[in-house]
């Protein structure tokens, strides 16, 4: 089958994963917070980003590698962490794993992932990221930075954006429970996914068994958003920042940042690299679209800077790579591949986004990434003010 051909863009990808997956998990995966304003909001954002094509070039083969903290990647981009990523498809973590190291491109887990640290250690190449929602307890802390490290994960992701649990309506709408309680409702939408459903009895319903070793598991009283990582979890600040970075003996990178001065704090206290996102919408709809705010912490820091929220191909890479990102990363895509085709939909997807990204450089005229041009916004027609990126600090 030429995947090519049947599933030529993420949306064909999207449309089929709808088809595949109970429409339960679909409400989890697509859904945002409030209105999903903010969701629409970094999709508009990001077709307003223009880029101006140059011709006469002769003929250009793009490369797309990278370097990224040091090393040199082949590609610009990776998989961002969902949490509960196996409800979407069984071994989700596991395939994306394999993915990340097959393709050299890095994977990151959440802390709230359906497979442990142990669980996924095999399957680990050199880009394992570890994502960390912050514990409480000091113990579990360190306990959870020693799995980690022992696992193979070489670099820590501290997420700031979810000092409280989001509303998300329409997963709430949907009937869904973190972990998942099989309802007669949601037994009806199962049985309507056969692929789905043989799966995951082949491996069980999921949880977040990263944190077995911590809780029981007992959820009462929590909101039917949240889930037994709540029970766990703090709303961080400076001085837990600096403890952990004091903590990892590795790379570290702060998520969730949209302001400028917080980008300048963390660029003081010495953080590796600065995750500009807005949790593609998942967590507050007042915010910004990303992107919007990406240019003005690319003028605050020459820090290396990772950018998500709203990425569908690799037009979107680039717009980002050329407003001032270094790194792009994808959460939702991948998990809708997943959703589509199993590990299959994986590669297919890394495959789309590189093929999209070299079509775009042609009628770019770039050679490089560095060879990107300035943006220009389509609504008014003027360059976006830029700063000199310079090689980032650490």
């Amino acid at each position: 089958m030429d995947l090519h051909a049947r599933y030529p863009a993420l949306a064909d990808l999207r449309a089929r994963a709808k088809r595949r997956i109970p429409p339960f998990v679909w409400e989890y995966l697509d859904s945002g917070t409030g209105t999903e304003a903010t969701k629409a909001r970094n999709r508009t954002h990001l077709d307003r980003i223009g880029l101006m094509p140059s011709v006469l070039h002769g003929e250009i083969t793009p490369d797309l590698s990278t370097t990224f903290l040091g090393q040199s990647l082949p590609l610009p981009f990776g998989i961002s962490p969902i949490g509960m990523s196996g409800l979407i498809w069984p071994d989700a973590e596991g395939h994306l794993a394999r993915a990340g190291r097959d393709h050299d491109i890095p994977y990151c887990i959440s802390t709230v992932a359906t497979q442990s640290p142990e669980d996924i250690a095999p399957h680990l190449g050199p880009q394992a990221w570890f994502q960390m929602y912050p514990p409480r307890d000091p113990e579990i802390r360190r306990d959870m930075l020693d799995r980690a490290k022992a696992a193979g994960f070489s670099t820590l992701i501290l997420t700031v954006d979810v000092p409280t649990a989001s509303r998300r309506e329409r997963q709430v709408r949907s009937g869904l429970t973190n972990p998942p309680r099989l309802t007669p409702r949601l037994l009806a939408q199962i049985a309507t996914r056969p692929a789905w459903a043989i799966e995951t009895a082949k491996r069980g319903m999921p949880h977040m068994r990263g944190l077995d070793k911590y809780t029981d598991a007992a959820s009462e009283g929590l909101s039917p958003t949240a889930h037994v990582g709540y029970l766990l979890r703090t709303a961080p600040d400076w001085d837990y920042v600096k403890w952990l970075r004091d903590a990892w003996d590795g790379p570290f990178i702060v998520k969730g940042i949209l302001r400028p001065q917080d980008a300048e704090k963390l660029d003081q206290m010495g953080t590796d690299a600065i995750w500009v996102s807005n949790h593609a919408g998942r967590q507050f709809d007042g915010a910004p679209a990303s992107i919007t705010a990406l240019p003005a912490i690319r003028a605050a820091t020459k820090r290396t800077l990772i950018f998500d929220s709203g990425v569908e191909s690799g037009l979107d890479i680039l717009r980002a790579l050329a407003l001032g990102a270094d790194f792009v990363m994808l959460g939702r895509a991948f998990h809708f591949a997943l959703g589509a085709l199993g590990r299959a939909g994986v590669d297919h997807l890394i495959d789309l986004l590189a093929k999209d990204m070299i079509a775009n450089m042609g009628q770019l005229g770039a050679a490089t990434l560095k060879e990107l041009p300035t943006p220009v916004d389509l609504h008014t027609h003027t360059p976006f003010q830029m700063v000199q990126k310079t090689s980032p600090k650490g």
